[in-house]
């Protein structure tokens, strides 16, 4: 498994102290063997260094984290992507926009 997706998945968890994120340029690989993994963290917040153990396994497809109920994914998912067009206009629009919501959604 890659280093740097270690990194960023430890980064993903909270300091034990304070409650803060770590930073990826703030865990370092210390050892690994056979799926276990042994890190040091450094919390910029709060100052504390910490040992970190953790088991991850290649064969299991990590699931996928959302938001979205069931029904909302079928919805969604053949529909097409966001483009750079889509972007744009959005962009456009918002620019443009006064803020005035009740007039946006007001039937003509």
């Amino acid at each position: 498994m890659d280093d740097n997706l270690i990194k960023r998945l430890i980064a993903t968890i909270k300091c034990g102290t304070c409650g803060e994120s770590y930073h990826e340029d703030h865990v370092e690989i210390i050892k690994q063997n056979e799926g276990v993994w042994l890190l040091k963290v450094f919390c910029t917040d709060c100052q504390v260094k910490s040992l970190v153990a953790a088991v991850i396994k290649k064969e299991k497809k990590p699931e996928a984290v959302s938001d979205l109920s069931r029904a909302e994914i079928t919805k969604f998912k053949y529909l097409d992507e966001v483009g750079e067009d889509d972007v744009l206009d959005m962009h456009r629009f918002l620019n443009e926009f006064d803020g005035d919501f009740a007039d946006l959604f007001h039937e003509k």
